[in-house]
């Protein structure tokens, strides 16, 4: 006998290949199984387009076997009708005989109305099953309808000695050629990236995805005062950017001021951003921007690249506590996971 485990692995290795296409929806993959084998499989490979039940459905060459088939999808079976109908409703079409889910689906729209409609029809449910490894999957997604804010994913790079920056509040090449590599397959997977005033000023970046293939994040910067120009690579209207600040809230193709009151500056951006439907984000810096996040507890992780390089003095890096979850060589460079 295969356990249900071994068919839920593969499902959410599915869902993985939707990553950086299917935001603001979550990851999701599904197996269908025939006699401990597998006859159909596919995943929910862009936002709008067929969700992972679909294809995998779609994919079973002899649809008389359905029947006696158990479907293994990583999120409960969407019930309601969205950019495309709901999947309970097809599942129940097809008369599957077994549906095992990893993750109820805690958005209100669905929240046990898949598995009720499936039960109701007489189809077997197990659910439950790799259920912690189904939220880290879709932690962004939880995160969002849960908290009613994005996932915050705080980013830097920082010198053996501890520093972020050189006096001149000069960043660039820190960490090695691999590890930047890295951060822009991350800018692909994540919805959009943020930075500080002085980060934006002094390193002018683009804050695109230039050494991975992937969309463009929204790009984001804190410009309370609005003493950055115009002239700024954030500001070409070239990919879409939110300035947000104290002044004023004006808009235009592909660039957006946002104004906000000083007070809780931090905690009223992340709303913003929530009412903007935007589910995670990356702060990239600096130091300052950084250390906001921290200090008010907006944050869900951090991923800090240590260099063997050393400069003395300079800009100190953030002061941060959590524990470490992983710890990985990037070729010199060593870069640590922390989790709150």
């Amino acid at each position: 006998m295969i356990p249900d485990e071994f068919f839920m692995q593969r499902a959410l290795e599915l869902a993985r290949l939707g990553i950086g296409d299917v935001s603001p929806n979550p990851r999701v993959g599904c197996v269908v199984v025939y006699d401990h084998k597998i006859i159909g499989e596919g995943w929910h490979k862009k936002w709008g387009e067929a969700h992972a039940e679909v294809n995998a459905l779609a994919s079973v060459k002899d649809k008389a076997l359905l029947k006696e088939s158990t479907v293994y999808v990583n999120l409960e079976p969407c019930s309601h009708t969205g950019k495309t109908p709901p999947c309970a409703d097809l599942l129940i079409q097809h008369q599957v005989k077994k549906v095992v889910i990893a993750n109820v689906d805690t958005n209100p729209l669905v929240a046990g109305n898949g598995i009720k409609k499936l039960a109701e029809a007489g189809i077997e449910i197990t659910s439950g099953v790799m259920e912690k490894e189904g939220r880290e999957l879709n932690k962004r997604f939880f995160t969002f309808l849960e908290k009613q804010r994005p996932y915050i994913i705080l980013k830097w790079a920082q010198t053996a000695d501890g520093f972020i920056a050189q006096k001149n509040f000069e960043s660039k090449w820190i960490s090695n050629d691999l590890s930047r590599v890295l951060v822009h397959r991350w800018r692909a997977e994540e919805e959009a990236v943020l930075v500080g005033t002085k980060t934006a000023s002094h390193d002018n970046p683009g804050l695109t995805v230039r050494h991975w293939s992937g969309r463009n994040p929204v790009r984001i910067v804190i410009d309370r005062f609005l003493r950055l120009s115009p002239h700024l690579q954030l500001f070409d209207q070239t990919s879409k950017t939110i300035c947000y600040n104290v002044l004023k809230h004006e808009e235009h193709p592909n660039l957006i001021f946002v104004r906000l009151d000083e007070a809780n500056f931090i905690g009223q951006l992340v709303k913003d951003l929530a009412r903007q439907k935007i589910q995670s984000v990356i702060v990239e810096g600096g130091a300052q921007t950084l250390q906001g996040f921290l200090d008010t507890g907006f944050w869900d992780e951090a991923r800090i690249f240590t260099s063997p390089r050393t400069f003395g003095t300079g800009i100190a890096a953030p002061s941060i506590r959590g524990r470490v979850v992983e710890e990985l060589k990037i070729e010199n460079d060593t870069l640590k996971i922390i989790f709150p």
